[in-house]
């Protein structure tokens, strides 16, 4: 008996793909993972796929607008704030042209010391300070449209850091070009001395130009321009270059105010901090 043997069916798969690649029928070849390049098509048109430049265009384009936006702005708030620093200095010229405004002045006209004592407790060394003076200040409006109007005027009296005495005068109103006479006492009562306070006023009492004095005035004024008013404003005056002698028995000592000088400044309050 002859074997017969029949051809499995890899062979005729392999027969046949070989004859239809004889009869000119492409094959088939199943996809390559990961594709390359050359095999990345769009699925709709079939050709290889490109990507869309107009994407990336419009990423620039916003990106350009915003940075314009960002320009115009910077532009425009620089501009608005130079116009208005602009506006303000010519209405400030204007202002100054049409009614030169001026501080006020003030001026020492006297002061006398009626009584200055020293006394030391034996019993705990302490030194007690006794004071009672006479001063005389002249304050004068050099506007000729503008009017003051002043608080209470507290004021003190100094020897370097060392109080010598205090006192204040009640409010008034100065007009323009007018001259006010302030006359106030001033004195201090047993002050308690600490010893540097000592020290420092009996080596300045051995002078011989007399003891040197500051007096220093704190007070709020509120400015009147026609018919506008402004808020109160504080103000300090200070004044130097005084000299005094301590008087002896009853004659009351009279001070060098000829060279005295005063000073006004505003103070101007922002939050918690004066300027």
């Amino acid at each position: 008996m002859t074997d017969r043997v029949y051809p499995s069916a890899k062979t005729n798969g392999t027969a046949t793909a070989t004859a239809a690649a004889t009869n000119g029928t492409a094959a088939v070849n199943p996809p390559q993972f990961p594709p390359t390049k050359s095999q990345l098509y769009n699925p709709v048109t079939r050709h290889p796929y490109r990507p869309n430049p107009a994407i990336h265009a419009r990423h620039n384009h916003r990106r350009c607008s915003c940075r314009r936006c960002f320009c115009l702005c910077c532009f425009w708030s620089i501009l608005i704030f130079l116009i208005i620093i602009l506006l303000a200095a010519i209405v400030g010229a204007a202002f100054y042209v049409l009614y030169r405004p001026h501080r006020p002045a003030f001026s020492v006209s006297s002061l006398k010391l009626s009584q200055f004592n020293l006394t030391t407790t034996p019993a705990d060394d302490s030194t007690r300070l006794t004071t009672k003076l006479n001063l005389t200040i002249s304050s004068k409006n050099p506007n000729k449209k503008i009017t003051f109007y002043y608080n209470p005027i507290t004021i003190n009296l100094f020897s370097g850091q060392v109080l010598l005495a205090n006192g204040s005068f009640s409010n008034f109103t100065s007009a323009p070009n007018d001259v006010n006479i302030i006359h106030s006492t001033l004195g201090m009562i047993s002050q308690l001395l600490d010893a540097d306070s000592v020290t420092a006023l009996k080596s300045d009492l051995k002078r011989k130009n007399g003891l040197p004095m500051k007096i220093e005035m704190e007070t709020k004024v509120r400015v009147k321009l026609e018919n506008l008013k402004s808020k109160r404003i504080g103000i300090k005056i200070t004044c130097d270059g005084i000299h005094g002698l301590v008087p002896k028995d009853k004659n009351p000592a009279v001070a060098t105010t000829s060279k005295a000088k005063c000073k006004v400044d505003l103070q101007i309050k922002i939050w918690k901090f004066n300027f």
